[in-house]
């Protein structure tokens, strides 16, 4: 007896814990993601009919809908395996994942399958790769910064073969044309860069490469200088904005404080353009009133919020850099679409993260939120984080009110 007793005594228990968080998902960023999901679902099924009927010539007002279901839940399938895999191997895959993008970026320039002025998709419109590209190119950024970062301060080893290799991407995505999707990989560029603890005076000098470049192709590219036209004539006068920004002006006045109620908005019959894609936050707007509006608002300020908190407990440099830059790009892709909506950017023609129709926007957005649930999971389970000059620059180059500098307290444990 005495005997059991002394190898029940010495024998190490299971760690529950550690196995539960193994296990543990992100509840907050679960709510988050599938409360905007349901209303993504909701305003297809009502935006859609007309578009179901008179774009796809299909027989069933519900064409558009259904397919959304059927992308919702390949989604939703794709971000459960990826919170399983682990981030840390995208290191030996992200060369690989960056030549598969560039090799269909180049396939849409050669097809060019013009749908609404551009050559952007591939399969009559079903795959878009411009989407993958921008998830793609922050998982890139994010393994080759990690990698770098003894270099970082070399502007010969580092940011001249990286300004390469991203210029290029966009190089491949403006020729489609895609400007927005353009500057939105440039953005996130710089973003990372300056995150990853990049000499100030090397983003001083993309950022003034890519404000020279943005005014270069304003006046180059046809499309972009008419709609830029058209936006500066719209902030002066908004009678003489674009047809596509008189009409979701038109919508967001109708559906005044609370709305004219699910399915009861009219516009999306009378002409406003691509009331399923682009302008499905008009037609929200329109019959949610600017409650519902503020709401979605309100969803993604949320989600921009865990993000950047799954970001700082993140276990290491690469957990912090892909976090960062995944929910960067979602958020600032609903933030181009609400200014769009109403004047205060020209049209851009992006979609509304998880609200828009649209399968590759869908596939991309949720592998997003995989990955980042993956870093999520593995940053509760592993507390102790790499520690050096950069991933102390990385967590401290964003303030948290009273601390420029993550500390650890005295169990070794990130605060």
């Amino acid at each position: 007896m005495g005997e059991r007793t002394m190898i029940n005594a010495t024998t190490p228990k299971p760690n529950r814990r550690a196995n539960s968080q193994t296990l543990s998902i992100d509840v907050a960023l679960l709510l988050i993601v599938a409360s905007l999901l349901v209303i993504g679902l909701l305003m297809v099924y009502s935006a859609s009919w007309d578009a179901s009927l008179s774009v796809t010539k299909s027989k069933s007002q519900n064409e558009i809908f259904f397919k959304q279901v059927i992308w919702v839940v390949l989604g939703v399938i794709g971000a459960a395996a990826l919170s399983f895999f682990d981030y840390h191997r995208y290191r030996n895959l992200v060369v690989w994942m960056m030549a598969g993008v560039i090799i269909m970026l180049l396939i849409v320039l050669v097809i060019r399958e013009v749908r609404y002025n551009s050559a952007r998709s591939l399969v009559g419109g079903s795959i878009q790769p411009a989407e993958f590209a921008k998830l793609v190119s922050i998982l890139y950024l994010s393994v080759w910064l990690t990698n770098k970062k003894d270099m970082l301060k070399d502007f010969r080893n580092y940011l001249a073969p990286l300004s390469f290799g991203v210029g290029f991407i966009v190089a491949l995505i403006l020729a489609q044309p895609d400007l927005s999707a353009g500057i939105t990989v440039l953005v996130l560029g710089i973003m990372l860069l300056f995150l990853a603890g990049g000499d100030w005076k090397h983003v001083a000098i993309v950022v003034a490469v890519g404000v020279l470049g943005f005014i270069f192709l304003i006046n180059v590219m046809p499309t972009g200088k008419i709609r830029f036209a058209q936006y500066i004539a719209g902030l002066q006068n908004p009678n003489e904005s674009s047809y596509h920004i008189k009409r979701t002006f038109e919508a967001i006045i109708k559906g005044g404080i609370f709305g004219v109620g699910l399915g009861k908005a009219n516009t999306k019959f009378t002409g406003l353009p691509l009331p399923h894609t682009d302008s499905i936050f008009a037609v929200l707007t329109e019959e949610t009133g600017l409650v519902g509006a503020l709401f979605v608002v309100s969803l993604f300020v949320l989600l921009i919020w865990r993000g950047y908190k799954i970001a700082r407990n993140a276990p290491d440099q690469l957990g912090v850099l892909i976090s960062f830059g995944l929910t960067s790009w979602i958020v600032i892709e609903a933030m181009i679409n609400f200014m769009v909506i109403v004047g205060l950017l020209p049209v851009a023609g992006n979609a509304l993260p998880f609200i828009s129709a649209g399968g590759s926007s869908m596939a991309a957005t949720m592998a997003a939120i995989g990955i980042v649930m993956n870093v999520a999971r593995q940053g509760s389970s592993k507390k102790i984080p790499e520690r050096s000059g950069t991933s102390e620059t990385v967590n401290l180059r964003g303030r948290d009110w009273r601390r420029g500098v993550s500390g650890a307290d005295r169990y070794g444990e990130i605060k």
